[in-house]
């Protein structure tokens, strides 16, 4: 298997062993890792709210898509993880203005608890 490991300082680095984003061919599918809402300049959590979080963790997810040469159009599933499934909506909304029909496959979880103190985590796969 050809694998490419991709990556971008427009999006925060790694926080473990592992890759923010992996292609492989020949089918060229590209596998995110979850974003979560750090600010790539500060390696800090966005804390003001909720929706801020989930905002910025939307941009990280974007900036390591166009390192993959590829757009949010590609996307053909996600996986969001949240703390707290009541703030389901809002993700919703945040959602519904990012993405055009036809939307990816999505499977949405509630976890215990994300990484750095994190309320939400989106993991993405493309198809180029």
């Amino acid at each position: 298997m050809n694998k490419q490991i991709i990556h971008t300082d427009k999006a925060p680095s790694a926080v473990g062993p592992y890759s923010q984003a992996v292609s492989c061919c020949p089918n060229k599918i590209v596998f995110l890792s979850g974003q979560i809402g750090l600010n790539p300049n500060t390696g800090k959590l966005e804390e003001k709210s909720f929706d801020l979080q989930v905002r910025q963790a939307f941009k990280n997810m974007l900036c390591v898509i166009e390192a993959s040469e590829a757009s949010i159009e590609n996307i053909v599933k996600t996986t969001i993880y949240l703390t707290d499934l009541s703030k389901f909506e809002i993700v919703n909304s945040i959602m519904a203005d990012l993405f055009l029909k036809p939307f990816p496959a999505r499977t949405t979880v509630e976890v215990s608890s994300l990484p750095k103190g994190a309320q939400f985590e989106i993991e993405v796969i493309l198809s180029l």
